[in-house]
């Protein structure tokens, strides 16, 4: 695909890196590319970033024919900059598109265009310590006629943010509370995929357990309502008497890109590791006992969050003396230190621009 580059005449002013926060602020430049059954995709284009102009009926705004990815660039010590494995995001966002009705893209060629874009706008990449650059990649239906159909014209653009470290404090444990009424996916349904309707499901739960003074909310299954999928917006994992169990990947739980470096880098040091369903008696019933030792979620944005405390039908339960414990630890240092570029990648996962 040619790709053509049109550079911003001025440049924006840096935000302070100390100030970032998560998704405030925006590079010079986005990519955009589109298109349609008879073309395929074409007109691949880095410009300055700037809004979209899309038509009234775009499918997009009627059906919710939209996917993303997220991933992240990270500074090195010695100034360069790389991504973390950014063909598993690739390979998730055609596994979404599949699901959508969206139109497939060659892996290869869509890393190569982050790359590039990243690669005009590494300025951007914050040198702070916790610091990266967030990358979103997002696609939608543009057909521009109503009715419900499959899709014949598309766009995918990405965007760039600066984003300041995820715990501003340290990484502190959460507190989580267990959703009994609102689903977040059913197994049949878009649970496996990045899109937005997913996310906006699931914001209603997440308000109601703000109020009662919790950070997120532990979704359960659609059909029994009472096995344990998700954490928030991330994947979750359960150390329990020496052995980490985690929900397995049956079609309603997105297939985490942290989730699955968390578990090989866990098998890598001979832990033992399940990927079961886990039911919230279950977990209950551990930590009662005391062998429910830890638990955490993964994800891009924090990638490792530890749970402190879990509340359901009006008691709470606290979880390792509500401390961060060692696997949660370890799991956030080497990742960490991967991403950044801090220990030597074994495992080949990172990409330098």
């Amino acid at each position: 695909m040619e790709l053509k580059i049109t550079k911003a005449t001025t440049l924006k002013n840096k935000p302070d890196e100390s100030k970032l926060g998560f998704g405030k602020f925006f590079t010079d430049h986005m990519l955009e590319v589109s298109y349609t059954r008879e073309k395929g995709w074409y007109n691949a284009e880095i410009k300055p970033f700037g809004n979209l102009s899309i038509h009234p009926a775009s499918t997009v705004l009627h059906y919710g024919s939209e996917i993303f990815e997220g991933l992240k660039a990270y500074r090195r010590k010695d100034g360069k900059v790389q991504l973390f494995r950014p063909i598993e995001n690739a390979r998730r966002l055609n596994t979404s598109a599949e699901r959508l009705g969206l139109p497939q893209i060659d892996e290869n060629e869509c890393v190569e265009l982050i790359k590039k874009l990243v690669e005009i706008d590494i300025d951007w990449v914050p040198h702070e310590e916790g610091t990266s650059l967030y990358i979103r990649p997002f696609m939608f239906g543009n057909d521009e006629t109503l009715g419900v159909h499959s899709i014949h014209a598309a766009k995918l653009v990405v965007i760039l943010s600066p984003v300041g470290a995820y715990y501003a404090e340290g990484l502190n444990p959460v507190k989580i509370c267990i959703e009994t009424a609102d689903v977040r996916a059913v197994r049949g349904g878009t649970g496996y995929a990045k899109c937005g309707g997913n996310y906006a499901a699931s914001v209603r739960a997440g308000e109601k357990a703000e109020k009662k003074g919790y950070s997120q909310v532990l979704w359960l299954d659609g059909v029994e309502r009472k096995y344990i999928e998700e954490v928030g917006a991330m994947n979750v994992m359960f150390k329990i008497n020496g052995e980490v169990v985690t929900p397995m990947l049956s079609g309603s739980i997105l297939p985490g890109i942290t989730r699955k470096s968390s578990l090989e880098l866990m098998r890598d040091w001979g832990m033992k590791v399940t990927e079961r369903q886990i039911s919230i008696d279950e977990l209950i019933t551990a930590v009662k006992s005391g062998t429910l030792e830890e638990a955490w979620g993964t994800g891009t944005a924090a990638v490792v969050s530890p749970i402190g405390y879990l509340f359901i039908d009006g008691v709470e339960y606290k979880i390792n003396d509500n401390k961060i414990g060692p696997v949660t630890q370890k799991l956030y240092d080497n990742l960490t230190s991967i991403q950044w570029g801090k220990i030597k990648d074994e495992k080949g996962w990172t990409v330098e621009v």
